[in-house]
């Protein structure tokens, strides 16, 4: 457990879990329970505001959203693991953790105050691994 690779190593499994996890809701179709969700998902899926020229409505903004997260952790996890995989080169995997941290703590930091349980779990425990990662790196 003193060897930066394996926090590394987990941290990255963590990135490919969470973007699993998270690319799960875009399978399901929320259903309204009761009359305030009905007007609530109307309003979300065809009340359109002129955002800079573009009219979307708050469901399309909330679905760019979400895939971008899926995305961060799909990119961060499959670079990391190619960098890990293919070079050896030491001050390059401490400068990639040290971007790492400042990335995913924010984005750790964001899902803490704005969303639920799920994403601030496996966000925090990827910053977690990051973090041992980069601490371990340092010794």
């Amino acid at each position: 457990m003193r060897n930066y690779k394996t926090w590394f190593s987990t941290a990255i499994i963590f990135q490919f879990i969470t973007a699993a996890v998270h690319s799960l809701s875009f399978l399901n179709t929320p259903v309204p329970q009761n009359a305030q969700e009905r007007v609530l998902f109307d309003l979300m899926r065809n009340y359109r505001r002129d955002l800079a020229g573009m009219h979307v409505s708050t469901e399309e903004l909330m679905l760019a959203l979400s895939a971008c997260f899926t995305l961060l952790y799909l990119f961060g996890g499959l670079l990391n693991n190619f960098l890990l995989r293919r070079s050896q080169d030491t001050n390059l995997h401490r400068g990639v953790l040290w971007i790492n941290v400042l990335v995913f703590g924010i984005c750790f930091v964001l899902m803490a105050l704005f969303t639920f349980w799920p994403p601030i779990i496996l966000t925090g425990l990827v910053w977690l691994f990051l973090c041992l990662a980069l601490i371990t790196i340092q010794r």
